[in-house]
């Protein structure tokens, strides 16, 4: 029985033994450690991210370096596994391991990284010539140094670029000859007036500027002409790093601009800023012939303008798939106007206006990003939150001599704006070949507008009366879901889209007499809309390419064309907006190509349009005031119309030292628009007024060549030449522009840090915005601002370094860092 029971005994122990056996077997976990350096440097790198994944592509674990440069990962299970070494900046290095009995802890040991092109100080390493490449869906022109050394703000840059027009008296931004075009800061619109927004903006600080003439579904389908899209630069290099510019510019007036750059970067977060500033006093005058009383009125206007634009952001990099941005634009602007114009009539009695503007106004942008990178290659999410807020104080004081109508007045204005967007986007490479996105986005958008004044002014019926307050408020929100999918089969590829947009508009003017009687005129406007796009690309070979795309687009009102407060006014004309106007609808349709030489590139393209419910100005005579002969000008919608055009860009080096870059565009659009004559200009009443329809077929064409020469290796010279045909408008014809620009750029110090710039423009002096008209009175006329001026830039970078984690030790060391103040 003893033996027995013995026996048993060792069976059950013997068994007992080999399943503790299995289990160690089974719960075998091995470790990884080792140090990731500096190839360069050979300095250690903290935060370096440490992904450990399975023979199936399974992430199991991973961790991060430490101060020092190293790691130790655990509770790695057996079986082969691929460590990948990755680090914002720097190449990819991936090893391949075995966790077994025999290897549970395996030290890689000294793991050197080597910086990535992509980690470059983007803030300073600028190309010397600037470039222009066709891609699927935009045209892309790099900004080099020979561009910056065009002139000191954006607004300069936007004169030199194709297809792109620049109202030196509004600064509206046209593109193919339509302002109806959505200009945007690193994808983002801004509450800030874009002719105020572009002048704020060094030219110094732009990376790139897209040119989107028919975007696709995933873009808002504003604006006709398409989207201009700014880039600025942003750094991420290691430590600390930063760039300072100063400018000047001066024909009658000194203007400043400067501006500094900086960004730190250190493991995981990446903290930047930057300020500019624009200060300086603007003088512009002109004059206008009316033919048929032999009157003249002649104009000077004089600014005096400080802008300053702030801005503070932060990258976290929570690990390598995901990341969370938050950013700050801070704007301030504080602008003094003074207007003279002199009304001369056939017997030389001369009337007199004077009038001053005071405008302060500031705005803010908040914007909070997360992107999320999956485990599959470029499939990700992004979602982001901006809000805008923007209020502006305006007071503006009229003084009339020897007028009879109207006396002296004050207007005071006080606008408030915010906009919240809501956009969430997803990518998802279904295969090598396939690509869908889908997203969806909310615009919730309000304005206010408080307007009182001390003035008079004519009822309907003809009286005088005290002008009614006047309080708009306006509201639009806009609900959008989209969807593109894209294939590349061999040479061909495709991609189709469709957005589909919920809009609910809500405009409230209410005017509010003296004698306390109301006056509300609301108008909404609910619609639906679906907006599709399609893009089709052949790519011959290497050097050819031609490209087929479609798209519907909507032109909103903009807050101007609705407001239905006199936006402007002088002794003859005065501007109001139409609450009531409704949005225009456009189809366009591209056919591009794009030829790659051997020392250049030239992209050309044609596009047609047709343009619903068109969005047009009109001119009526004030039918309180016939005796003065007044005008009032708005705008309305017209009937349909079509657009036409082509457009040539290049770029081509010639010789090592020579390089140029040219563009041609020519468009057609019939303009529709209503205008309105007396027949009777002695004692004129309501029934000698004649109003017309008018329809012109303009045709415009436009020339621009930039040459930059390369006389030393530290010394460029550059040529700029511009050409805009005459145009002819439903209002007036304005004559032929042209001028040419000179400059030089001078690199000097240590790699190149700093440079010098010098150019002069329009050296001949012959820029100016000639027109004549025959509605509603003939005119001929002329403005002319400061447009022969000299400027001079200096830019300086500094920092470059990068992080150097063995300071600390060093400084344990009682070794001394340099007195850099920075580091």
């Amino acid at each position: 029985m003893k033996k027995l029971i013995t026996c048993c005994l060792l069976l059950l122990l013997t068994s007992n033994i080999h399943a503790q056996n299995a289990v160690v077997k089974l719960l075998i976990n091995g470790s990884i450690s080792g140090k990731v350096l500096d190839a360069a440097l050979n300095e250690p790198l903290p935060y370096v991210t440490i992904v450990v994944k399975n023979n199936t592509g399974e992430t199991v674990t991973g961790g991060i370096t430490n101060d020092d440069g190293t790691f130790n990962i655990d509770k790695i299970p057996e079986g082969n596994h691929a460590v990948s070494i990755q680090f914002i900046g720097y190449k990819t290095i991936t090893k391949n391991i075995t966790i077994n009995k025999d290897s549970k802890h395996v030290n890689l040991g000294n793991i050197l990284l080597e910086e990535a092109a992509a980690a470059l100080d983007e803030v300073t390493v600028v190309a010397e010539v600037s470039t222009i490449q066709q891609k699927v869906d935009r045209k892309v022109i790099t900004i080099g140094k020979d561009l910056t050394t065009a002139g000191a703000t954006a607004s300069d840059i936007m004169t030199n670029l194709p297809s792109v027009n620049v109202d030196q008296q509004t600064g509206n931004i046209s593109l193919r000859g339509n302002e109806n075009v959505r200009v945007m800061v690193d994808g983002k619109l801004s509450n800030v007036p874009i002719a105020q927004l572009l002048k704020q903006i060094p030219s110094t600080s732009i990376k790139s500027i897209e040119l989107i003439t028919n975007p696709s579904a995933k873009y808002n389908p504003e604006g006709m002409s398409g989207i201009i899209n700014i880039i600025l630069h942003k750094n991420t290099k290691l430590g600390f790093n930063g760039n300072i510019n100063l400018g000047l510019t001066k024909e009658v007036y000194a203007k400043f601009n400067s501006s500094i750059d900086v960004n730190y970067r250190n493991g995981k977060f990446n903290v930047y800023g930057s300020y500019g500033n624009n200060i300086g006093k603007w003088d512009n005058f002109g004059d206008i012939d009316r033919l048929d009383d032999n009157s003249r009125q002649d104009f000077n206007f004089f600014n005096n303008n400080k802008s300053h634009l702030f801005k503070v952001g932060l990258d976290y990099y929570l690990n390598d798939r995901n990341t969370i941005s938050f950013f700050t634009n801070q704007n301030l602007f504080e602008g003094n106007g003074i207007g003279n114009t002199l009304l001369t009539d056939a017997n030389s009695i001369k009337r007199r206006q004077i009038f001053g503007d005071e405008t302060e106004n500031s705005s803010g942008q908040y914007n909070l990003a997360y992107k999320h990178e999956f485990k599959k290659e470029n499939e990700t999410l992004d979602v982001e939150i901006d809000y805008n807020d923007f209020s502006q104080d305006q007071i503006a004081d009229f003084n009339f001599i020897n007028f009879n109508f109207p006396e002296d007045y004050m207007d005071f204005v006080d606008t408030k704006r915010d906009q919240t967007t809501i956009n969430v986007d997803y990518v998802n490479p279904l295969n090598e070949k396939t690509k869908l996105e889908i997203g969806a986005e909310a615009r919730l958008f309000n304005s206010t507008i408080d307007y009182n004044s001390t003035g008079i002014t004519y009822n309907s019926e003809g009286f005088v009366i005290p002008t009614p307050s006047t309080y708009f408020d306006y509201t639009r929100n806009i609900y959008s879901l989209y969807a593109t999918y894209g294939k590349t089969l061999e040479k061909w590829s495709y991609q189709v889209g469709a957005r589909f947009e919920q809009v609910n508009v809500d405009a409230e003017p209410l005017r509010l007499f003296k004698d306390n009687t109301v006056e509300l005129l609301p108008f909404e406007n609910d619609y639906f809309q679906v907006y599709p796009s399609a893009f089709l690309t052949y790519t011959a070979s290497d050097k050819n390419s031609y490209q087929l795309s479609y798209s519907r687009r909507i032109d909103r009102p903009g807050l101007q064309q609705v407001n239905p407060i006199r936006e402007w006014s002088t002794p003859r004309v005065s501007s109001f907006g139409n609450p009531e106007l409704k949005p225009q609808f456009t189809n366009s349709v591209e056919l591009n190509y794009t030829r790659n030489l051997g020392k250049g590139s030239i992209t050309a393209g044609v596009f047609y349009r047709i343009i619903e419910d068109q969005i047009s100005r009109y001119v009526r005579i004030d039918r309180t005031n016939l005796s003065d002969a007044n005008s009032i000008m708005s705008y309305d919608n017209f009937d349909n119309t079509t657009a036409y055009g082509l457009e040539v860009s290049g770029n081509y080096r010639p010789t090592k030292w020579w390089n140029l870059n040219g563009s041609f565009d020519l468009y057609s659009q019939t303009q529709k628009g209503l205008t309105e004559y007396l027949s009777n200009y002695e004692n004129p009443t309501v029934s000698d007024i004649v109003t017309i329809n008018s329809e012109v077929e303009n045709l415009v064409w436009n020339f621009r060549l930039f040459n930059n020469f390369r006389a030393t290796k530290r010394l460029n010279l550059s040529l700029f030449a511009m050409y805009r045909g005459k145009e002819e408008g439903v209002q007036f014809t304005r004559d032929p522009m042209y001028f040419v620009n000179t400059g030089l750029r001078y690199s000097f110090l240590e790699d190149n840090r700093a440079t010098f710039g010098f150019n002069y423009n329009d050296i001949f002096d012959t820029m100016k915005f000639a027109f004549e008209g025959d509605t509603p009175y003939p005119n001929v006329g002329e403005f002319n601002w400061e447009s022969n001026t000299w400027n001079i830039t200096f830019s300086y970078r500094f920092g470059g370094q990068k992080y150097r984690a063995l300071q600390r030790k060093q400084r344990d060391n009682d070794i001394k860092s340099g007195s850099g103040g920075f580091m």
